[in-house]
């Protein structure tokens, strides 16, 4: 049986194609599990990475190298790389459009992973909601709230509102407002209040507390107290010296006025007849 050579050539350059391909899709597909294993790595040992982000990102380079790899197995073959390209990022577009509510929570994670204005364990207020971060996600955050309530929300509210972070700074001011009665002595109040505070070891020498009259209101004469504490302090000082304050003006015979109305009562004469 007689070949014609140019089916012999054929075959023969197919072969050396198919050979080739081969070659390249197995170094493709060992040189994209090694940069991703790489990438992973060295997002880990960064300070500027979180973990979540640092997996995603050695996927991310591991899925391009893989494409680069597919792009050259193809073009061995005689097919247009140039018009699968365009037709891969029609579908990218396309498929962009039709997830971009996900695309974006996927962008805010990212965001949130790599400039980190929230962290796992700290206590933060996210549009009005309170608690505490338990995982940062691609797609959502979950959050338990102070009374223990699991909260999910998508990664887009949270880098698109203003974040409160009651956690990431060692040190709190305690604002606290006392109200006496305007027959009351004014600096007694205040320096009672300022020795509780300069007695109890969790207040800061520095910054200063500040211990002051701040507002004569309708009811009473206010005092504001603005001492800081330790971040761990902040509750449990701020319990007890509301408590203090109130036993030792009770002690001085100082009054905590609170809010009153009186109502005057006439009465009306017979009506002329």
């Amino acid at each position: 049986m007689n070949i014609a050579p140019e089916t012999i050539e054929f075959l023969m350059s197919l072969g050396v194609n198919a050979l080739a391909a081969i070659v390249i899709l197995i170094a493709g597909w060992l040189i994209a599990a090694a940069a991703q294993r790489t990438v992973r790595r060295r997002a880990e040992q960064s300070e500027v990475f979180d973990s979540t982000l640092a997996i995603v990102l050695g996927k991310i380079a591991r899925l391009l190298i893989l494409a680069v790899t597919l792009i050259a197995v193809l073009s061995q073959f005689g097919v247009q790389t140039a018009s699968l390209i365009a037709l891969l990022g029609a579908a990218s577009l396309a498929i962009g459009l039709a997830l971009q509510g996900t695309l974006s929570n996927v962008s805010a994670g990212i965001m949130l992973l790599v400039l980190r204005p929230i962290r796992v364990g700290d206590v933060v207020e996210v549009g009005g909601m309170l608690g505490k971060v338990e995982e940062i996600g691609l797609f959502v955050t979950s959050m338990n709230t102070p009374d223990n309530i699991a909260m999910v929300i998508p990664n887009s509210q949270i880098w698109g509102s203003s974040i409160k972070n009651f956690t990431q700074n060692d040190t709190r001011r305690v604002d606290m407002v006392f109200g006496i009665s305007y027959s009351d002595d004014m600096e007694r109040a205040v320096t009672i209040v300022n020795s509780l505070i300069a007695s109890d070891e969790r207040f800061l020498k520095e910054p200063e507390p500040l211990v002051a009259i701040a507002e004569l209101a309708d009811s009473s004469v206010n005092i504001y107290a603005r001492p800081w504490v330790n971040r761990a302090d902040f509750f449990a000082a701020k319990l007890d010296l509301t408590r203090k304050v109130k036993e030792r003006f009770d002690a001085e015979g100082i009054s905590i006025p609170f809010p009153q109305q009186e109502v005057h009562m006439h009465q009306l004469g017979p009506k002329a007849a």
